[in-house]
């Protein structure tokens, strides 16, 4: 039966392509190791665009009893996502996802090979990130970090991971190692400081002229050395560029896979609605397939601060703190709350909770937004119980360009900082994002007990996790202001 979609697509649900069906089983497929009872109520779960929240919040509790409980979840989820998404080349025929990467070590189709285009500045020495209008270094950065680490705006063992790369420029350009940003005209990935700081970047995003002029000429006065995948022909590199993961899946992994330097292979990708969960899935298989074919390959993901998480205990007792001391809100928080039945101004943890469970999910978003997020965070989990080096970084609220389309999320980010919330432009976030990159691979994580501490480790919440307020009970209030804030 044909579908209109080919490429990565989601499996045929009694006659059609169900993303809630799909999403649904995996939730319950990665819940059913340790958790049978909220894999039953997942796949019972009858609406499931408004009532997801709670089955993926569950599968954050479920996995803290233990690591082996977490790698379970992750390894579970996973499984389920490449037996049920399918890889269907004309729409019609649908094959298992793993026909899409098959043969890969034989290399792209002849169509596909590579530009590199070098720039001519001297690569940047030293760490700087902008901000405000300013470029911070040496001891303004220092200044920095220790201003969001007192407001609450990033995890303290941030501050550590970039004054290590402060104190170590030499780290910054990654000498030998090829950086392949899949999504490399994301806002938020690492493509452009890593070009400044004279590193080597693969880059992989749609063939699109317009998309490849515009990025290329951001960066053509810039140190580093870009590779781009280009099909052959006469024409100027910029109609020749790119390719499409979901529907050039065999040709991007067998490209990704012969490139090279030591790989570090960049998950940036993003698209609107159910096509997120499909790029997502793809770059999942082509990840696999090029760590099948090259074990030493590095990983490298951003995770959306908009998500379920655990949270230190230190975070937590800042937040109890900050509710008991936030004197303007009490005259308000009895009324509101009343008013509200109780959704409006909620403290964000019971205290003394360890490890205590931030939600801060935006509905609107969708459950596939969440579900392409949750794969992500799957595969680090479970590449780096495998041993393999791992970057995994909580990413900050940033004005980025999707977020600035929602224009619910967009107001209520513009009135986040009246409950302790800071949001980021794109390129402070993204250039703060590439030094933890680089920390990562230079010098590693430490070690931790349990997967959710990896997850927590140099985290830029933006505040998120020690506010006083449960983000969602404030958020309502905090778009009411931003909207009353802009006119």
């Amino acid at each position: 039966m044909a579908s209109g979609e080919h490429g990565v697509v989601f499996p045929l649900v009694d006659g059609r392509r169900s993303t809630s069906a799909t999403g649904r089983a995996v939730v319950a497929d990665a819940l059913r190791p340790v958790d049978p009872v909220g894999a039953g109520a997942a796949e019972r779960e009858t609406n499931w665009r408004s009532g997801y929240l709670t089955h993926f919040r569950r599968l954050v509790e479920a996995g803290l009893p233990s690591y082996s409980d977490a790698r379970s979840v992750a390894e579970a989820g996973l499984a389920s996502v490449q037996a049920r998404m399918r890889w269907s080349p004309d729409g019609a025929d649908d094959q298992p996802l793993a026909a899409a990467v098959a043969g890969a070590a034989g290399g792209p189709s002849g169509l596909v090979g590579s530009e590199v285009l070098t720039g001519g500045a001297d690569p940047d020495t030293a760490l700087t990130i902008p901000y405000r209008g300013r470029r911070l270094a040496g001891d303004d950065l220092r200044r920095q970090l220790d201003a969001w680490v007192a407001a609450g705006v990033v995890e303290p063992s941030l501050r550590e991971a970039v004054t290590a790369v402060l104190e170590n420029p030499d780290w910054l350009r990654l000498e030998g190692r090829t950086v392949v940003v899949l999504g490399a005209a994301a806002e938020m990935g690492p493509l452009r400081s890593l070009l400044r700081w004279g590193g080597t970047v693969a880059a992989v995003d749609l063939p699109r002229p317009e998309l490849w002029t515009r990025l290329l000429a951001d960066t053509r006065d810039l140190a580093g050395t870009l590779v781009v995948p280009a099909r052959a022909g006469h024409d100027d590199v910029e109609r020749r560029a790119g390719l499409d993961l979901l529907h050039d899946l065999h040709d991007a992994t067998a490209w990704v896979a012969g490139l090279d330097g030591h790989l570090v292979l960049g998950n940036y990708v993003y698209a609107d609605g159910a096509t997120n969960v499909r790029v997502s899935t793809a770059v999942d298989a082509l990840t696999e397939a090029v760590r099948t074919l090259r074990s030493d390959t590095a990983l490298s993901f951003l995770a959306t601060p908009t998500d379920v998480f655990a949270v230190p205990a230190e975070a937590v007792s800042a937040s109890v703190e900050s509710y008991a001391q936030r004197r303007t809100s009490k005259v308000l928080r009895v009324p509101l709350r009343t008013l509200s039945g109780g959704r409006l101004l909620r403290r964000n943890y019971v205290p003394g909770e360890d490890p205590g469970i931030n939600d801060s999910v935006v509905l609107q978003q969708g459950p596939n937004y969440l579900l392409a997020k949750r794969i992500q965070r799957w595969r680090a989990t479970a590449a780096r119980a495998a041993g393999s080096t791992v970057s995994f970084k909580v990413a900050p609220p940033t004005r980025t360009r999707s977020v600035v389309r929602n224009r619910a999320l967009a107001a209520a980010y513009s009135g986040a900082h009246r409950f302790g919330v800071e949001v980021f432009e794109p390129g402070t976030a993204n250039t703060l994002m590439a030094a933890l990159l680089v920390h990562d691979l230079v010098k590693g994580s430490p070690a931790q007990d349990h997967p959710w501490q990896d997850e927590a480790y140099a985290a830029a919440h933006g505040g998120l996790w020690r506010c006083a307020y449960d983000p969602r009970s404030a958020l309502g209030l905090a778009a009411m202001l931003g909207v009353a804030s802009a006119r």
